[in-house]
């Protein structure tokens, strides 16, 4: 006779059952039937139960009886009562969360707020309403998980004590005491709600999407690496351009800033704004809008003609208002920028790619060939481009069509740096950093579902935005730690649980094995695996 040991042992129901065995003269015995396991975790504790039993001499293991009539449980002819689950616990998933969290210093920004706290973490592992986050908690087992009324009491409080201005200060902390922070982006997007009536925030405006439902104007403020420093809420009928100075200035008075450079879209790009960021001694790069080209490349297009060469820059001048400019196309060589010498224009630089050139030519040609189809009648005219309309008679415009054409493949940027403090490439390579604020807001939207919104009240609707911001910071500092998405974190380590057994009374805890991609995680973030 060998000593007993435990085995695994497929079930008809498709469960692992576990048995205490022995060997006896080549026959093997079923001393015990320990349970059935559904899962990894399961699997594991009732392994180290027979392990557990075998070490301390025990071979017949005295458990209690079955569920059934017949002394077996249900399914697998085992002589104990199936295994109890008592509790699961995604204990990788809450270390991470609540490591970056407390790095982050946002517990300290919302003096210790557990509710917040919890919001947050259900954001970003199943964004829902705050009815159902008490369920998504407790499925991963955070610990004291917040009725759903002292959630919404969070929400009120999160307003009168400020946690939107403290949590900014905590990430703008963050950011300078890690990479530094020298350049801003800023973008706005919308918000949409499901419902039919206006009010004093939420209002129908301009929509890309098209959406006639009420909606609000948000801007948003990152580093260049696209993490959240600031989040502004406006009126959803208010033009984007009067948002940027508002979220800039409160931004700039609450951290003592004098020399920043902010990065906006062509959408930001107004006579008003760049006066008051430039009045606010703060440094600006933002799209010029390609009909500028003509005027700003004068002088080029009356010496060189309409030939670029791929990757050239263009550093001249642009108006401040107007098209009246302070350039003498005669003159060849392009203008040296500076306040003191041309105190009407901005810097100005374009550039030239011939990618950017046979993208553009593709759509050019699209749009000619629409304004045929509305001119023969086969298309219904729709603010169709290069269609002109005389004495009731549509015709193609052949003359805008050429002028377009000979602007394909240039981008221009209007800024008020120097170029003895950055050159035109990297006022270029500035520039395209926004693609990171772009993904921030794809990321709240998408990731974090901070649309569409169920919240009426203007202060609930704030107290949400603060949420996200925080949640926002959180996935980034994962993102940029690991290498991977808030969504691919998530999946990675919400299937790895503790459980907690009760098996005739007696309580036993496994869990299940890290994988490698879990290592990997826990390894970017140095957190201890006890291994």
């Amino acid at each position: 006779m060998v000593s007993p040991y435990p085995r695994k042992v497929k079930t008809a129901s498709g469960a692992t059952a576990v048995q205490v065995v022995i060997k006896d003269n080549g026959v093997r015995r079923i001393v015990e039937h320990l349970g059935s396991a559904r899962d990894e975790a399961e699997l594991a504790a009732l392994m180290h139960l027979g392990r557990q039993r075998l070490l301390a001499g025990q071979q017949v293991l005295d458990l209690g009886p079955a569920l059934d009539g017949g002394g077996k449980a249900p399914g697998d002819g085992g002589a104990v009562r199936a295994p109890e689950i008592t509790s699961r616990r995604s204990g990788w998933l809450i270390e991470v969360i609540k490591t970056a969290y407390t790095r982050l210093g946002l517990g300290e920004a919302t003096g210790g707020d557990r509710a917040f706290e919890q919001m947050v973490a259900a954001r970003l592992i199943e964004p829902t309403s705050k009815t159902d986050t008490p369920r998504v908690l407790s499925e991963i087992g955070w610990p004291g998980p917040a009725h759903r009324n002292t959630l919404q009491a969070c929400l009120a409080r999160a307003q009168t004590r400020g946690y939107r201005e403290s949590l900014s200060r905590a990430l703008f902390d963050h950011v300078t005491a890690t990479r530094g922070l020298a350049l801003c982006l800023y973008d706005v997007t919308t918000l949409y709600f499901e419902a039919e009536r206006e009010d004093d925030l939420r209002k129908v405006g301009y929509s890309k999407e098209r959406r006639v439902d009420p909606q609000v104007i948000v801007g948003l403020l990152v580093d260049r690496a696209g993490f959240p420093l600031q989040i502004g809420c406006w009126e959803g009928d208010k033009a984007e351009t009067t948002t940027i100075i508002p979220v800039v200035e409160a931004f700039q008075a609450a951290h003592g800033i004098e020399e920043l450079v902010i990065v906006a879209d062509a959408g930001m790009l107004s006579a008003a704004n760049l006066k008051a960021l430039d009045e606010a001694r703060l440094r600006f790069i933002v799209g010029a809008r390609q009909v500028r080209a003509p005027g700003d490349l004068e002088a080029h297009f009356h010496w060189e003609g309409d030939a670029f060469t791929d990757g050239q820059l263009i550093d001249t001048i642009t108006p401040k208002r107007g098209s009246r400019s302070e350039r003498d196309k005669s003159l060849k060589a392009e203008p040296v920028w500076d306040p003191g010498t041309h105190p009407g224009s901005w810097r100005a630089v374009w550039s030239y790619s011939k990618r950017r050139a046979a993208r553009d030519n593709q759509t050019l040609t699209a749009q000619a060939n629409r304004a045929r189809a509305v001119i023969a009648g086969e298309k219904q005219p729709r603010r169709t481009r290069f269609v002109t309309v005389h004495a009731g008679d549509a015709a193609l415009d052949e003359a805008s069509i050429a002028r377009a054409r000979s602007l394909v493949g240039l981008k221009g940027y209007v800024t008020n740096i120097p170029s003895r403090l950055m050159d035109a490439a990297e006022v270029v390579s500035s520039y395209h950093e926004l693609w990171h604020v772009e993904a921030s807001f794809r990321m709240s939207k998408h990731d974090l579902r901070a649309r569409p919104v169920f919240h009426h009240a203007r202060d609930a609707i704030e107290a949400h935005l603060t949420m996200v911001m925080a949640a926002l910071a959180v996935a980034r500092y994962l993102q940029d730690a690991t290498g991977m998405s808030i969504r691919h974190v998530i999946r990675a380590l919400k299937p790895l649980q503790e459980v907690t057994i009760n098996l005739n009374g007696h309580p036993l805890t496994a869990a299940d094995p890290l994988t490698p991609e879990a290592k990997d995680i826990l390894t970017a973030l140095n957190i201890p695996t006890g291994h």
